[in-house]
Formats: structure tokens, sequence, C-alpha cells
């Protein structure tokens, strides 16, 4: 995805908020965006994500499914979490029957199960969040937009989120995120933004030392059944397998794995000095 010239204001008589920004996001590609408060940061993730238009410029490549986690989830419609999470599924071309299962399942993978039959407008801050980030994965986003979206959530469900990323970008997809804490997915990103009054500017110096420190990483997973295990898998406690590899293969077995027919949970990426 590219973005040229790409600015934005809201209204005539009110000053840019961005202007002129320009950025190349591949796919595969984890990016952050950071900058002070009212800098400019959602304004972008949501231009970004195709929900508001740019005043001048122009935003190309953006793939052809989109998903954007707000800090806060407008949980108005008069669904249960599990029927609201259904009818996407639905909106998004899937069964029935599958729309409901991914449904089910990403309820039970963000730990809010017990909270299927709840009506939206009845949910926590917490428990709403956690539906915001099962819709956005329901889908296998091509383009997949945080912002602030492990705001809210328990420790556990950010962890599931962290990974979630991981298995976005493994896959191929763009994951474009903002959040308040500097060590969020720290060493990880591909690329840094800063905006700075109005305009993106690119932070890289301490991208190479962080990315040659890892030589390995280790990748806990759970296979469909009857799946034949990677070569080199060993079990893991508790079930599934545990496999090791180059940090130059990893992207490639992620991506192997969670694009097999039916696809591997990724349960946990550890990376190894």
């Amino acid at each position: 995805m590219n973005l040229t010239g790409v600015g934005r204001r809201y209204g005539r008589r009110r000053p840019w908020v961005l202007r002129g920004v320009e950025a190349q996001l591949p796919p595969g590609a984890l990016v952050r965006i950071e900058g002070g408060n009212g800098g400019g940061k959602s304004t972008l993730l949501r231009l970004l994500a195709g929900i508001d238009t740019p005043t001048e410029g122009r935003i190309t490549g953006r793939a052809s499914r989109v998903a954007y986690v707000p800090e806060r989830f407008p949980a108005v419609l008069p669904l249960t979490a599990l029927a609201y999470l259904t009818h996407l599924g639905r909106v998004h071309g899937l069964t029935g029957a599958e729309a409901a299962r991914r449904a089910a399942d990403g309820l039970e993978r963000f730990g809010a199960s017990a909270y299927a039959r709840t009506p939206l407008a009845e949910l926590s801050k917490g428990s709403s969040q956690k539906v915001a980030v099962a819709q956005a994965l329901l889908a296998e986003p091509g383009l997949l937009v945080l912002d602030e979206a492990w705001t809210g959530l328990d420790a556990p469900a950010r962890a599931e989120l962290d990974r979630a990323v991981t298995e976005r970008t493994a896959a191929g997809g763009t994951v474009v995120f903002v959040d308040h804490d500097p060590a969020r997915l720290a060493g990880l990103p591909d690329a840094r933004y800063r905006l700075r009054d109005g305009s993106l500017e690119a932070v890289t110096a301490d991208a190479p030392a962080v990315r040659t420190a890892v030589s390995a990483v280790r990748i806990r997973a759970v296979g469909p059944p009857g799946s034949v295990p990677p070569q080199g898998a060993v079990a893991a406690p508790g079930g599934g397998i545990l496999l090791t590899v180059g940090a130059d293969r990893s992207d490639a077995v992620l991506r192997e794995l969670l694009t097999a027919r039916p696809p591997w949970r990724i349960r946990a990426v550890e990376e190894l000095p």
C-alpha cells in the first residue's frame, strides 16, 4: 500500500491535521505509528482503513480485506456478541456454520466465551474490546489497523492479540498499529513512523540492532485432527507441538502452518538469541 501526498483536514476553515504524508507499507510488514496526543495518529489510521478519505493525495494498493479496531468499540447494535460476530462472518462471505464457528472460536481465543449471549450494549469496556478484536480477525484481513486496540484488554487477551499480529504478518498481511506502551511488540516492527506537525517521519535507528540479535524462533502450535506435524516438531506439554527454526525461516514456516487447510492454530511465537 502506498501513501502519496496524503493530507486531511476537517472543514475548510480548520488547520490541516495531516499534510504531504508519504509512506510505503508492503505486504507482510508490521508498522508502528508514534506521535504525541492530538498529533493525527488516529486520523492517519482511519485513512489507512478507508473509514475517512484524504482531502488531498491518494492511497493506493489497499488490501481487499481490511479490518480496523479503534481504542473504544462502539457497541450499540441490538445483538449479542455471538450474533454480531456471526453476522459479520456472513457479510464476509462465510457460510452460516463457518461464520458461527469462527465467531465462537474468536470469543474463546480472547477469553470472552462467557459473554457470547450477552447483548453488546451490556458488555464492559474490556469485554467489548475483545469482541472488537475478534471481529477484526474473522476474515483474515490483508490489512489490519489497530488504534490502541490493546487498551482495556486483560493480560492474556493482550498476549493473544500480540500473537494474532504475528500470525497476520506471517500470512502476508500488513499490520499498522498505535499503542501508548513503548514496549508493545518491541523489536518486531519492520518500520516505525513518527507524526510530527502533521508530517510523517521514518524512525529506523534502533531496528538493525534488534533484528540481528534473534537467531531462532520457537513456535508452539496446535494442528487440526489428523494433521501431520512438520519435520523437527516435538510434542508440547499440554498438547500441540513445539518447533524451533532459524529466524530466517520463521516467516515461511508460520505462513505454511497458517495457510494449511485446515490451518494450524499458533499458540505462541518466541524469539531466541
